[in-house]
């Protein structure tokens, strides 16, 4: 196997330039969705608290028909 050849200070600055600029942009990027995704979970616990209240109230008028029928 061949020795391993030597890496271009300029190749490895370029390479730690890209991996710490990925970083700042992965966590302003972050920071950016973090709220849109907390407001887009509230909205959909709300929507779930009605779809439950609504499940409920259909279960108890189809029980209280099945009554009359009876």
């Amino acid at each position: 196997m061949p020795p391993p050849v030597a890496v271009s200070p300029l190749i490895k600055t370029a390479r730690y330039s890209a991996l710490i600029a990925g970083i700042i942009y992965g966590k302003r990027r972050y920071d950016y969705l973090k709220p849109i995704a907390a407001e887009d979970r509230r909205i959909e616990e709300e929507e779930k608290k009605i779809r439950q209240e609504q499940e409920r109230i259909a279960k108890e008028l189809a029980e209280a028909e099945d009554t009359i029928l009876k």
